[in-house]
């Protein structure tokens, strides 16, 4: 009988400590008012829902009903962390300002597990400041004009005359195969054709990894993803040590420069976080940009009037050179239209779906207050997609960014992050973007084969890929350079 009493006094108590538990998550006790919202299960909050794919061209489902029914303000739970989502422009930018004063810089430990501990997206202050400029160093606008220009420019001609010669192209991953080969040539001399190491493919199931349910067991995306991170790891660090045995080498590249930066005296750099910016980097410079090209294409080809225009405008450029077969300049890629079908496309893709910040404060704003500790997610899609500030937001429109300076983050413009994190690589970006496009429009012709569906989960993904046959065009000036 007494043991029937301690089981029974264990599981009350147990049950109450539960129930305790429970009431905590979902009614935290602070001081203030939280926004609306609901924090879905213990622990797994409402995670589910927001991963669940999507293929409609507006903001996520998950982050759209809640803001018809909460206000553009509202918590949620993702993962275990206590989450609130801002959809209201001012807020956004109010958040975006406040880093390293009353927020910091955070993404989830299965983010940090799969990037790195010490990656540039993680890190804070001096840490931050200095990964940054390392970065800069290789893709700054100094090193773009003088290093990478031409460079470019033959790495797209090289391949869009391979393309040419084939049937069907698959061109989201053939422009992230050109990408990442390129970066991590420039990187640290990594050509896949020399070793059997094929660094390329521990990448493969990144994306769906890096924003999915962090789930360790085999078979998920996130396992594949922390599997492929450890290969590609392993590799990265023979690279290093090679380097290392042979410091006298002539051709310097950027594992070299690094690790000279590693030797200098009072350096903040370790071995482990060179490691992750060098692992990280080919990753953010292919991903981004292949899927903005593949939309600008799409996009253009849908909208006959935009691929005239724009093609008229680099067409221009050829006739104004005293030569035909001249490279391109720093110049050209300053096209007001170009630019602008740029920024369109980056509007409209949300190829970064979120921008994480941890409150460090407490912050009072608009009648709630965030609690230190908490998470906030901005929302760049719901900025993008908002009536207010975009007329027509789902309509892909280039000349709506007339007049605007298109270089310049704003409170109406998340494409490329914002505040003092604006992404470090969107000049990159572009550049890669603005070579690609004037050479496929002048010069070849594309026509559309299958494919081209889009998915957001919630990162952008194109499950059946995008299939085109590319040809040369035969008279300049005349044809147009999209094929129905």
């Amino acid at each position: 009988m007494g043991y029937l009493w301690y089981a029974f006094a264990f599981t009350a108590t147990l049950l109450v400590c539960i129930t305790h538990w429970v009431y905590s998550f979902r009614k935290p006790k602070f001081n203030g008012k939280l926004p609306p919202g609901s924090m879905g299960l213990p622990i797994l909050g409402e995670t589910l829902q927001f991963f669940a794919p999507n293929t409609a061209l507006d903001v996520a489902p998950f982050i759209r009903e809640r803001m018809n029914r909460y206000g553009p303000l509202f918590r949620t739970s993702l993962v275990g962390w206590p989450l609130v989502i801002s959809t209201d422009p001012d807020l956004s930018r109010f958040i975006l300002q406040q880093e390293g004063k009353l927020v910091h810089s955070w993404y989830t430990e299965s983010f940090d597990n799969v990037v790195g501990k010490q990656n540039v997206l993680s890190a804070k202050g001096a840490m931050h400041k200095c990964l940054r400029n390392l970065i800069l160093n290789q893709f700054g606008s100094e090193s773009l004009k003088t290093r990478f220009l031409t460079q470019v420019e033959e790495l797209v001609l090289k391949h869009l005359q391979l393309w040419s010669n084939c049937t069907s192209v698959e061109l989201k991953e053939a422009i992230a195969s050109m990408i990442f080969g390129f970066t991590a040539k420039k990187l640290f001399d990594y050509d896949e054709s020399r070793t059997p190491e094929k660094l390329r493919e521990n990448y493969a199931a990144f994306l769906d990894g890096l924003i999915s349910f962090p789930l360790k067991i085999p078979g998920t995306s996130y396992w594949k993803c922390l599997q492929g991170r450890k290969r590609a790891m392993k590799t990265i660090r023979n690279m290093l040590d090679e380097r290392r045995a042979s410091p006298e080498r002539e051709d310097k590249d950027y594992i070299d420069f690094v690790l000279e930066e590693m030797q200098k005296d009072q350096t903040i750099l370790t071995e482990e976080i060179v490691l992750d910016l060098l692992f990280a980097l080919p990753f953010a410079t292919y991903e981004t940009t292949s899927s903005a090209l593949v939309l600008a294409i799409q996009y253009l080809g849908s909208h006959p009037s935009a691929l005239a225009e724009i093609t008229k405008e680099h067409e221009s450029i050829l006739r104004s050179r005293e030569r035909m077969d001249s490279g391109i300049t720093w110049n050209d890629l300053c096209c007001e239209f170009a630019l602008q079908v740029i920024n369109e496309t980056v509007r409209l893709g949300n190829i970064v779906p979120g921008i994480f910040r941890k409150v460090a404060k407490d912050i009072e704003i608009k009648g709630y207050t965030i609690p230190a500790g908490w998470m906030v997610m901005i929302s760049p899609p719901a900025v993008h997609f908002n009536p207010t500030l975009y007329k027509d937001p789902l309509v892909f429109n280039p000349w709506r960014w007339q007049g605007q300076e298109p270089n310049a983050g704003s409170r109406n413009f998340m494409g490329f992050g914002g505040g003092i994190r604006q992404c470090v690589g969107a000049e990159f970006v572009k550049l890669q973007m603005a070579i690609f496009l004037h050479h496929l429009l002048t010069k070849y012709r594309w026509t559309v084969i299958k494919g081209g569906d889009t998915v957001w989960k919630p990162g952008l993904v194109f499950p059946k890929g995008f299939h085109v046959q590319i040809s040369e065009r035969t008279k300049l000036y005349e044809d147009s350079p999209m094929e129905t």
